[in-house]
């Protein structure tokens, strides 16, 4: 029997080597360009994060009032609005502060729970300092319900007209953003009276070229 030939040997795949990381200089300036690069997106991340925050605080306060909102009246009165604030918003923690309190035993720090309550508490109390939906306009009040039909969408409030109201002064309010749609509405007022006054000056130079035409043809006739 003839011998097997032998087997000729695997080729071992060349392995690639690693690119390693290049390593910049810390005083170069692609070092510089990287860190700032670094630092901008940081600052972007952050700014993003807060906005988000920020909307979802904002979104709590309006779910509030929504709810707060009788189903069955085109709008409230400044007294009903300050009422809702303080009967109902600034108080809405209250009972689950006192739970804690008096389960914490004399001398012990306040707990966790405690804190974050009393916190949110005074959240609360920038309700004063912050706006909110204006209640007391019908066309607002009208867009507010509409809210829910956008499954509470945040981004839907900058629709409404809102206002800061005063603990200290009650029978005021201050317009703090007149809204989209009332805001869309003022443009198309000011488009109109701009057109009216452009077709007004084009009438008064017709009646002064109708003028000037009929002095000429009564000298004409004159002649």
């Amino acid at each position: 029997m003839a011998p097997s030939a032998p087997k000729a040997a695997a080729k071992t795949p060349n392995k690639k080597k690693n690119k390693k990381d290049k390593v910049f200089h810390p005083k170069s300036r692609k070092a510089g360009q990287l860190e700032r690069s670094h630092l901008r997106k940081q600052k972007l991340a952050d700014a993003s994060g807060k906005r988000s925050k920020n909307l979802v605080a904002k979104a709590d306060k309006y779910a509030f009032f929504f709810h707060a909102l009788p189903p069955d009246i085109p709008s409230l009165s400044l007294p009903e609005i300050h009422d809702i604030i303080k009967s109902v918003w600034l108080v809405r923690h209250d009972s689950l502060i006192e739970v804690e309190r008096s389960q914490r035993r004399p001398g012990r720090p306040q707990s966790a729970r405690e804190l974050a309550l009393l916190e949110m508490k005074r959240q609360d109390e920038e309700v004063y300092r912050t706006a909110i939906p204006d209640l007391s306009d019908p066309q607002t009040v009208e867009l507010f319900r509409a809210w829910e039909d956008r499954s509470h969408d945040p981004a839907y409030l900058h629709l409404l007209r809102t206002i800061r109201v005063s603990s200290t002064n009650p029978d005021s309010l201050v317009v703090e953003h007149i809204g989209a749609r009332e805001e869309g509405t003022r443009k198309l007022e000011k488009v109109a009276q701009a057109k009216e006054k452009v077709n007004q000056a084009n009438r008064e130079a017709s009646r002064k070229e109708a003028e000037i035409a009929a002095r000429d043809a009564s000298k004409m006739d004159l002649d």
